[in-house]
């Protein structure tokens, strides 16, 4: 009874690690910034800031890709907020809706719904 308890163990701890491993894909947020800056109409000096706010928010989703699941979901929600809080910055009215629009898509394809 005991050794059986243990193997349900030890079996639900390698799946829970599996699904954590097969789930990271999905905090990995590679994009060509050019090509976002050219469907957001960017200026040179908006595309630089893009950038940088973006190798933040990537940084960001690793990290919450690692956390336990009970932190993950907050971790991503408080990184999106500030994204869009930093895109808010730099963008106009136009660029911005368009942004939150491409970044809604990308999070509901990968399953990060917040």
């Amino acid at each position: 009874m005991v050794m059986a308890m243990l193997t349900m163990t030890v079996a639900f701890a390698d799946d829970e690690k599996n699904n954590v491993t097969n789930n990271a894909e999905a905090y990995e947020m590679n994009i060509n910034v050019n090509k976002l800056g050219s469907a957001l109409g960017l200026t040179s000096d908006q595309l630089e800031s893009v950038a940088d706010i973006h190798r933040t928010f990537s940084g960001e989703l690793k990290l919450a890709a690692q956390a336990s699941r009970d932190d993950r979901q907050l971790m991503v929600k408080k990184a999106v907020t500030k994204d869009l809080a930093y895109m808010h910055y730099v963008l106009n009215a136009e660029q911005y809706r368009k942004y939150v629009m491409l970044l809604n898509v990308t999070l509901n394809n990968r399953g990060l719904n917040y």
